[in-house]
């Protein structure tokens, strides 16, 4: 019986040596050594502004609805098909949160939709790159700049995707990564914010630094700090950004593995080749791909090697290949469930949850995602 699961951390071999260096070094409570060679690697490699290492791509988010002051009764337009915490961290300061379908051809937003829901009351567009899919980021940014909104971008799966040659994180106001233990480069939890607007760059510092300018202090800019502003304990220990330094350091070995890996999927289930799989896991998917019709496949063309997901043309499709899969020792998941008709926002936005966005709700019921992880792939 095989045993192969959706996901498996991968390590380099040097957190653990990192780690050490960290305690050695004599200060691991955060925003030392291993903090700055992480966020001066995301500010070099792709060219955002400023960037702020977090313990986790939630915190960058409430982060970010922190720094465009959002109050309640704000409208905040954003994707169904997303993960809770993109609508959580505006919805924690009073927001309401107006849904876009995704794509008919793809399970990002709808930039057609976005300008037909803005009102006067709307403040900012969240964009998610799912998958590490690039959005149409000009169309939207041209669109926030004719009604003064704020972009934010969720990139917490895009890591080292590009959209028209700039790296995702880089184009909209602020940006928010994840490093949790699924993504492409983990530290089993911890985030990082972006901010491409160099006059929110001083404010984001102080929230991160719980509501404090303690971090202009450091740089010898005032002679003490002290509470100014609005924050929380957002940064994460040396230990945790140790153990990512590790992980960054090796991006491009990372890549070049799951590229192959994605590439291997696509050639079985778009071309029929078997090239890159054991004879046990190619037969695997063989045998559950004779129950199942597969009408979809990303273009491959923009993004990281997230994922790599099939889409099914009903619910019962999808399940009775994830089934099979199942039965041969191979773990295939679902993805999100369209927030728009979620309980909450059938208690708290009764017309969002009232809604049809059928495009959300069609990748919700039929899109499944297979194992991707640096180790999967035996040639």
């Amino acid at each position: 019986m095989l045993n192969v699961p959706f996901n498996k951390p991968y390590q380099t071999g040097k957190e653990l040596e990192y780690i050490q260096d960290a305690i050695a070094r004599g200060h691991i409570s955060g925003n030392g050594h291993y903090t700055k060679r992480c966020q001066n690697f995301f500010e070099q490699s792709y060219h955002i502004r400023k960037c702020l290492l977090t313990n986790s791509c939630t915190d960058a988010l409430e982060m970010a609805a922190l720094l465009c002051n959002i109050e309640p009764g704000d409208e905040v337009i954003m994707p169904s098909f997303t993960f809770v915490s993109t609508a959580n961290a505006f919805v924690l300061r009073g927001a309401k949160i107006v849904f876009v379908d995704s794509r008919p051809d793809h399970p990002n937003m709808d930039e057609s939709r976005i300008e037909e829901l803005i009102t006067p009351k709307t403040k900012a567009i969240v964009v998610v790159h799912y998958g590490g899919f690039a959005c149409e980021m000009e169309l939207i940014m041209e669109i926030a700049q004719r009604h003064a909104l704020l972009v934010i971008e969720d990139a917490a799966q895009a890591i080292d995707s590009l959209y028209l040659g700039k790296a995702l994180g880089s184009i909209g106001h602020l940006s928010c990564f994840s490093f949790h233990e699924t993504k492409n480069i983990q530290a089993g939890e911890a985030g990082l914010l972006g901010i491409n607007d160099p006059e929110l760059i001083r404010r984001a510092e102080i929230l991160w630094e719980k509501g404090t300018d303690r971090a202009a202090f450091f740089r010898g800019e005032i002679d003490k700090y002290g509470w100014v502003d609005l924050g929380s304990s957002f940064l994460p220990s040396e230990v945790t950004a140790a153990f990512l330094w590790a992980q960054l350091e090796n991006l491009e070995k990372i890549q070049s593995r799951r590229k192959a890996i994605w590439d291997s999927y696509f050639e079985l289930f778009e071309k029929g080749s078997t090239k890159g799989f054991s004879e046990e896991y190619q037969n695997a998917f063989q045998e559950a791909g004779e129950t199942s019709k597969i009408l979809h496949q990303a273009d491959e063309t923009r993004a990281n090697a997230h994922l790599f997901y099939l889409l099914f043309q009903n619910e019962p499709a999808r399940a009775q290949f994830a089934a099979s899969l199942k039965s041969q020792g191979i773990l295939a998941v679902f993805h999100y469930q369209s927030l728009h008709k979620s309980e909450y926002a059938r208690n708290h936005f009764p017309d969002q949850y009232a809604r049809h966005l059928p495009n959300a709700d069609r990748f919700s019921d039929c899109l499944l995602r297979l194992p991707l992880y640096f180790e999967l792939v035996e040639r």
